[in-house]
């Protein structure tokens, strides 16, 4: 496995656009993704009951299991917005569908933006009239953005089934994360031919390994969605259950699912650094994931990380709170700085940590000593920042 550069169109068969169709004051803010081909697709979504309209029909898409293409408005969420909203998604799938001349129940629809505001669907059709086959993927990008620092995007390629096959991720999020799943949206598009129902069961397992594994703000949204299509493209044999092949491209998809949870937790909403827990040596890896998820999901943690504060008992709080079995003999870490042995402090020098603590990236290793589960969670710091943005999000 190979990382290059590249776009979201880059696997065989793919093209990409995006324009700017008003429904911000400037930047783009509809873009598209398109295969030559219907494609498998696999998909999971939100668990908040309150479901935008657009989870809704990509749901139904992913059950079906063929689609030949994503379109992507940011601005709007399209949720909480009754019948109207729901007939507007799919007035947005028909103009589409007969401009590029494909299904419309083969078209996925994703929105991501300001709740309980209607589509205006006068800007979204003459946005969709725009789009381009000949345009440029790596609008894309940038297209789907809302309170995003920056693009986030990755590529691979890898030789599997005899061919040169590729993956490209592009996600957004940055508030509002809190998977299972968080307002997020990620789409990853790859030239491999492999079954639907063995896509999905693949994409299901490494989800609460990655994406459902960040958090920024405790809060799940509406309109959480990871979609991942299959073109077959790169003509490789099919990739069977349990085979080499198999191996090789489920690491391919861990690892791009993995990159792009971590750039959102980086990117959240006024965040300075990233924080990553390791969690060791729990009875099962599900209580390892869930101890890293609460620990880097603290606002108690999260500030201390914000001000450079070595305080590692808050660490130890959020470990206590979630453990369903008994926790006495603790290992901590902070930056590779060793503060807890066999549950008892160790004298550190807490100006010297403090100072690392300043780094962009934190590192907390916590060995609980219970048994072989290990997992991982990734966040940010809780920052002024944050307060300011969210306090003015709709202003």
């Amino acid at each position: 496995m190979k990382k290059i550069t590249g776009t979201i169109a880059s696997p065989k068969g793919f093209v990409a656009d995006a324009v700017h169709a008003q429904l911000k004051y400037k930047n783009l803010d509809l873009g598209m993704i398109l295969s030559d081909v219907p494609a498998v697709i696999a998909g999971v979504f939100t668990t908040n009951k309150v479901a935008a309209a657009p989870v809704l029909i990509d749901r139904a898409i992913v059950k079906n299991g063929q689609a030949q293409a994503i379109i992507c408005n940011s601005a709007v969420a399209n949720a909480v917005t009754g019948e109207q909203g729901f007939q507007n998604a799919l007035k947005t799938q028909k103009v589409f569908a007969q401009k590029f001349k494909i299904k419309a129940d083969e078209v996925a629809v994703c929105s991501t933006g300001v709740i309980g505001l209607q589509l205006p669907m006068e800007k979204m059709v003459n946005g969709i009239s725009k789009l381009s086959q000949n345009g440029k993927p790596e609008y894309f990008a940038k297209a789907i953005l809302t309170t995003d620092t920056k693009c986030k995007t990755i590529n691979f390629e890898s030789e599997i089934g005899g061919k040169m096959v590729n993956m490209a991720g592009v996600c957004k999020g940055s508030g509002m994360i809190h998977p299972n799943m968080a307002t997020m949206l990620a789409f990853i598009t790859t030239d491999v031919k492999i079954s639907q129902s063995l896509l999905q069961k693949m994409l299901s397992e490494i989800i609460e390994k990655t994406f459902n594994q960040i958090t920024v703000d405790g809060d799940t949204s509406t309109n959480d969605t990871v979609l991942v299509m299959a073109n077959g493209q790169a003509k490789n044999q099919e990739i069977l259950a349990d085979s080499q092949d198999y191996q090789l491209f489920k690491e391919m998809l861990t690892e791009v699912c993995q990159h792009l949870a971590k750039e959102i937790a980086a990117d959240g909403e006024g965040a300075t650094k990233l924080i990553e827990v390791t969690v060791k040596g729990a009875p099962d890896d599900l209580s390892a994931r869930m101890i890293a998820k609460k620990i880097v999901g603290s606002s108690l943690v999260k500030t201390a990380i914000f001000g450079a504060d070595p305080n590692w008992g808050r660490i130890i709080s959020s470990i206590g709170q979630v453990a369903t079995f008994e926790v006495n003999d603790i290992e901590l870490k902070i930056q590779n700085e060793l503060v807890l042995y066999h549950s008892t402090p160790v004298t550190f020098d807490n100006a010297f940590l403090s100072e690392k603590l300043k780094e962009d990236k934190i590192k907390i290793v916590a060995d609980l000593n219970s048994g072989n589960g290990n997992g991982q969670a990734w966040g940010c710091d809780l920052t002024y920042k944050y307060v300011e943005i969210n306090a003015l999000y709709t202003s």
